[in-house]
């Protein structure tokens, strides 16, 4: 059963900022913890990495801190540098409307010195390694006496790393009355005696994983920083063609950034999350399952129950949160006994994750790479050409050859005029040369650089087109608005002087550009 965050007792300023990060349903072992938590229990809790655990300790830590006193209220302790600084930044993003709060990250490798000042100048919060904390312990920088929250995240990792004793030491020095948080990935014995020695009670939380098998789904992965992600899955869908594509995003600030950049690319995209009302999603599904829109862009939420049995391919704009996330999304292609394929983006971090869903799934994913401008032109003259051999065997071509004929004389042969009907077809519009338009039946699809967020109505597009070529409101096939842009049918006749009459001209006060939508 899912659970969103403004059902667990969440103060608003937090709510808030979990709400901006784009998240809008907790995972399981937030959905578990946080209330748990929030009552003021211990808690162990077993869960993988990357299943939102930090986001599980950190609302209840942030929420128990008293802002108006400058000690240190929580600590949390970590296995390296790299996860306390990934930790504190998460947190830092938690605690951003709540004026006053200070956390400070400590760890071997930074100045000490510049570590005790901040500590001095006061904080609530330290995320550190177990030996720097103990390094300042001792020399009375980091003082725990009214400390509240203990936690410790990735603890089997700690024990491993040999850091049992050091544990120890700061807990033993510590009062007998904090909350306690272990989060771990495993159980070993280690872990039970720590709990058995320093916590009260603890509620044991464990994450269960569901077998799902993704046999029939080829899995790749690219090695692609974020900036260039979507000029790579532009030129995958380019290349895959697919009939239908889902995008998985992580929060739905992400889906309606791909949204807007593909929309102004020119492809058929539409996006599901978590704010949309429910007459809202089926009217995006309706598109979808009819090919009206074939790329569909979503967060986890919104995709759950879709069920659509000719998706072809599912994108990862970023690697997902959990493993069994991952299983839920790629599962969506693949279905009815079909073949699928899934492609995911990662680089940094996000390649360590990749090795644990791997792991999980105890199933490989290729390598792949970004299709280059090249293969990606090569494929388009391909499907031409495709399409051409399909005319020639399954259609009545008497009066083309007569054409054709007609254009052939003394310097003119038949491969001179397929030729320059292929150049015509495959070349890139360019002044004098015919535009290409997007066609449903004998309307044409036009693109316009405006849409809601400009307050634009479909009376306004029509409005426009109407006054500037004295076209009949009636002509004027489907309207799409979409927060940024807007697509037009216009009869295919009309579709070049409707171009050049709303040259120049304004909507709502904006000045318009209108062109050919992209081709599908």
């Amino acid at each position: 059963m899912s659970t969103r965050f403004d059902s667990l007792s969440i103060s608003p300023a937090v709510l808030k900022a979990i709400q901006e990060m784009g998240f809008e349903e907790a995972t399981a072992i937030q959905s578990q913890a946080i209330p748990v938590l929030l009552e003021g229990k211990d808690v162990l809790g077993q869960a993988q990495t990357g299943t939102g655990k930090t986001v599980a300790f950190g609302i209840p830590a942030i929420e128990k801190i008293d802002v108006r006193q400058l000690f240190i209220q929580v600590l949390v302790l970590c296995p390296t540098r790299e996860l306390a600084i990934q930790v504190c930044e998460e947190l830092k993003k938690l605690a951003r409307f709540i004026p006053g709060l200070q956390m400070v990250p400590i760890y071997g490798g930074q100045s000490i010195d510049r570590q005790m000042r901040a500590l001095r100048a006061g904080v609530q919060m330290v995320i550190g390694t177990p030996g720097r904390v103990m390094d300042l312990m001792e020399k009375g920088a980091l003082k725990l006496d009214r400390v509240k929250m203990i936690v410790l995240d990735e603890a089997d990792e700690m024990l491993n790393m040999g850091f049992r004793e050091d544990i120890e030491w700061v807990l033993e020095r510590s009062p007998k009355e904090p909350q306690t948080v272990f989060f771990s990935a495993t159980m070993p014995k280690q872990i039970l005696a720590l709990t058995k020695n320093y916590q009260k009670t603890p509620v044991h939380i464990k994450i269960e994983h569901k077998e799902l098998t993704v046999s029939n789904i080829e899995q790749f992965y690219i090695e692609v920083p974020e900036r260039q992600r979507l000029e790579a899955l532009a030129r995958l869908v380019d290349i895959l063609d697919p009939k239908l594509a889902l995008v998985f995003c992580n929060t739905k600030r992400r889906v309606n950034e791909v949204i807007s950049e593909l929309q102004a690319r020119g492809y058929f995209a539409d996006g599901l999350h978590g704010d949309l009302k429910q007459n809202e999603r089926n009217a995006v599904l309706d598109k979808f399952k009819k090919g009206i829109v074939d790329i569909l862009v979503a967060t986890d939420v919104a995709a759950r129950g879709l069920d659509v049995e000719d998706i072809e391919v599912v994108f990862n704009m970023e690697v997902p949160m959990d493993e069994e996330m991952y299983i839920h999304r790629i599962g969506r292609t693949g279905r009815a006994g079909r073949s699928g394929k899934s492609y995911t983006f990662a680089a940094g971090r996000e390649m360590y994750h990749l090795r644990d869903i791997e792991r999980y799934t105890r199933s490989k994913m290729a390598l792949a790479k970004v299709p280059s401008l090249t293969e990606v032109e090569e494929k388009k003259v391909e499907a031409v050409l495709e399409e051409i051999k399909t005319t020639m065997l399954g259609s009545d071509l008497s009066r083309y050859i007569q054409l054709t004929e007609q254009l052939m004389g003394d310097q003119l042969t038949s491969m001179d005029v397929a030729a320059a009907l292929l150049k015509l077809h495959l070349s890139p519009a360019k002044e004098g040369e015919k535009i290409e338009f997007s066609q449903t039946g004998s309307m044409a699809r036009l693109f316009v650089n405006i849409g809601r967020k400009q307050r634009v109505q479909a009376k306004d597009i029509v409005g426009a087109i109407t006054s500037q070529t004295g076209l009949a409101g009636k002509v004027i096939g489907t309207i799409d608005i979409y927060e940024e842009f807007t697509f037009v049918e216009v009869p295919q006749e009309h579709a070049a002087q409707v171009i050049d009459a709303m040259k120049n001209n304004q909507i709502k006060g904006q000045r318009i550009t209108m062109q050919p939508a992209r081709k599908r």
